[in-house]
């Protein structure tokens, strides 16, 4: 149920910049920015500062033991978008919680036939779908569509196995296309980034790590609008020196970098990740830029189900992890 409307005075809030006292006013269950806080007696005070709701980018719930969607919202954690598990058991976390994070997914990995990552131990049952034929692929897509996957999940990954060939690869992404569904691509091995690019996929999974990309070929990832998930921190230190450098030049062309930490993979917190934000510090994103890319595309202009509540302005990166998340209906309830 709907929490009941209501104006709040909030000490400070951020919403692209810093705004610092300001009014929002609580319409269902979205909260909506009305501007800078004057003297309303009528509005409810809340101490702290509030920001859109925060996103993981990349994660695999289902290499956890127990439902980790409540402890990511303790954590700071609005919203999550798995990238690689059984669509069926997805579908069935993504149900609506008032105390959880939310969930958006991708479903299983398409792969190639032994492609990555069929032969993982790790990878769980479901969570792998060899394609072979364009047929195939349009079945493989449609699947994914009925389960409710709001993206596709893509593997190229030569130096494990098969990967598609140029032709199959364009039909996966044409079907994808056809569905309206975005294309997020696992990419390692040599070339395997520029095969992405040259195929126009919307996202990649990681920030590329296998080997520092052209600067051309960063322009036209960037002129494609292509968007890169992080997932700096997961790496040892030569392939993480090769994605820090790739994501610097990226950046640099006017690429959009979002907030990843590849959840699942070796020992990680339930909620924002210090050594993530660390990593984007060392990649010389500020702190605006680390907070556009926590904000992702969720929250811009309108504020909803979810939103982010700190008791002040983060004075390093790394306070941002002492970040809550919070129900719009809960909002009461801020700094208690």
């Amino acid at each position: 149920m709907d929490a009941p409307p209501a104006v709040f005075r909030v000490a400070d809030a951020w919403r692209g910049a810093w705004m610092g006292p300001s009014l929002f006013r609580r319409g269902g269950g979205t909260l909506h920015y009305v501007g800078p806080a004057g003297a309303d007696e009528a509005a409810i005070p809340l101490p702290g500062v509030l920001l859109p709701g925060f996103t993981d980018h990349h994660v695999h719930l289902q290499l956890h033991p127990a439902d980790a969607l409540e402890p990511l919202a303790a954590g700071g954690l609005s919203r999550v978008i798995d990238l690689g598990g059984d669509p069926d058991v997805l579908a069935v976390l993504a149900e609506p919680d008032p105390f959880a994070a939310a969930l958006e997914f991708a479903g299983a990995f398409l792969t190639a036939p032994g492609g990555y990552p069929s032969d993982r131990a790790w990878a769980p049952a479901g969570s792998v779908r060899e394609v072979a034929s364009a047929d195939e692929a349009e079945l493989a897509v449609a699947e994914h569509v009925v389960a409710g996957a709001s993206r596709i999940k893509i593997a190229l990954h030569a130096d494990a196995g098969p990967v598609w060939s140029d032709e199959l690869l364009a039909d996966v992404i044409a079907e994808a296309r056809v569905s309206g569904l975005p294309v997020v691509a696992h990419v390692e091995g040599a070339g395997q980034a520029a095969r992405a690019i040259a195929a126009d996929v919307d996202m990649l999974a990681h920030a590329p790590f296998s080997e520092v990309l052209p600067e051309s070929l960063i322009e036209q990832a960037v002129a494609q609008e292509q968007r890169w998930v992080s997932t700096l921190a997961i790496h040892e230190p030569a392939e993480r020196a090769i994605a820090l450098e790739n994501v610097r030049g990226f950046r640099a062309a006017g690429g959009e970098l979002l907030y990843g930490t590849d959840l699942g993979n070796g020992e990680q917190p339930l909620g924002l990740n210090p050594a993530e934000l660390t990593a984007l510090a060392e990649a010389g994103l500020d702190e605006t830029a680390v907070l556009r890319a926590l904000v992702g595309g969720f929250g811009r202009g309108r504020w909803k189900k979810r939103v982010t509540w700190m008791p002040g302005r983060p004075t390093a990166i790394t306070d941002l992890a002492g970040a809550v998340s919070l129900g719009v209906g809960d909002l009461e309830a801020a700094g208690r």
